[in-house]
């Protein structure tokens, strides 16, 4: 066991602003998520049934199921909403050389046609991997292992469906192809710009670019599928091939969806870390409490600040 602990944080004042508040809540949920997983020490864990072979993950059916069922309920109404047209997009209100230079390459590239149809060849594949792997770990581990795998995939993709529509919601970022055929028009008295009147400029979802769902959707699945391949088949090929072949599989998808001119790239790369981050923590925190984990992190107040510590097996 080796453990190193960092020096004491000292106290810096600034400045209260939105982006400091909005900081101050993200370590907030951070330090929530580290100290209800990470920190736990299962050696502390009470004793229950023998890990049986092949069974690393745990299920709570009322909770899991509640999460699942209401992320997809959430997310499906939501998109009812959406589809009435009720939430007016807002208007591009900058031009190309505000955005940052590397979300200007959406605006100003030739749309691919074709990309759209990619996209969604691409995250239909990564949907049929998530309900093929529980079969395969089935026939491998057991019954178990199918439903609890199946389970964890679909809570992955019910909470990473439930997480992009609210952001979108929250944001309302106009989409780069909206910036291309509807950009504003100046007023009749020549005062300012406003909406550009043309048909097809007032949809809904013009105004649903941060972040992408399709980046977000196949990152779940990626992480998880890597997570659960490091977990069952430590020893082999299979962890890595996962890996090599989920961070490409979100890559294509998010690169078809720029091409598309439905997301800007900072877009696709939000996306894909939302994703990645719901798809291994939702099997993390599913993992079996007499599964030793090898590193623990800890965060805790100190009379100048805070300090970081790392323990675990090396």
């Amino acid at each position: 066991m080796a453990s190193l602990t960092a020096n004491p944080l000292r106290r810096t004042p600034i400045a209260v602003t939105p982006q400091t508040r909005w900081l101050g809540a993200g370590c907030a949920i951070a330090t929530t998520l580290l100290s209800a997983s990470a920190l736990a020490d299962p050696s502390a864990a009470p004793a229950g049934p023998e890990l049986e072979l092949g069974q690393h993950f745990v299920l709570d059916p009322v909770s899991d199921g509640a999460l699942t069922a209401g992320g997809f309920g959430f997310a499906f109404l939501l998109g009812e909403v959406m589809s009435t047209g009720e939430i007016s997009p807002p208007a591009p209100s900058v031009g190309a050389s505000s955005l940052l230079p590397i979300d200007r390459v959406a605006i100003t590239q030739k749309i691919d046609p074709h990309a759209a149809t990619y996209s969604n060849i691409g995250l239909y594949t990564a949907i049929a991997f998530a309900v093929a792997d529980p079969v395969l770990s089935g026939i491998r581990d057991g019954t178990d292992a199918l439903l609890v795998d199946a389970f964890m995939y679909a809570e992955s993709g019910s909470l990473a469906l439930t997480v992009t529509d609210i952001t979108k919601i929250a944001v309302r970022r106009p989409r780069p192809i909206d910036y291309i055929n509807c950009p504003p028009v100046p007023n009749s008295d020549g005062s300012g710009t406003m909406a550009n009147p043309r048909a097809g400029c007032n949809s809904t979802d013009l105004g649903l670019s941060f972040f992408s769902g399709h980046a977000a959707a196949v990152a779940s699945i990626g992480a998880t599928a890597t997570y659960l391949a490091f977990v069952r088949s430590p020893h082999s090929p299979r962890p890595w091939v996962t890996l090599g072949l989920a961070t490409a599989l979100t890559a294509f998808v998010s690169y078809e969806r720029v091409r598309a001119g439905k997301h800007f790239p900072t877009d696709v790369i939000a996306g894909s870390m939302a994703g990645a981050v719901i798809g291994v923590l939702v099997p993390h925190l599913h993992r079996h409490k007499q599964e030793p984990v090898p590193i623990w992190v800890g965060v805790s107040p100190t009379p100048a600040g805070g300090a970081l510590s790392v323990t675990g097996s090396f």
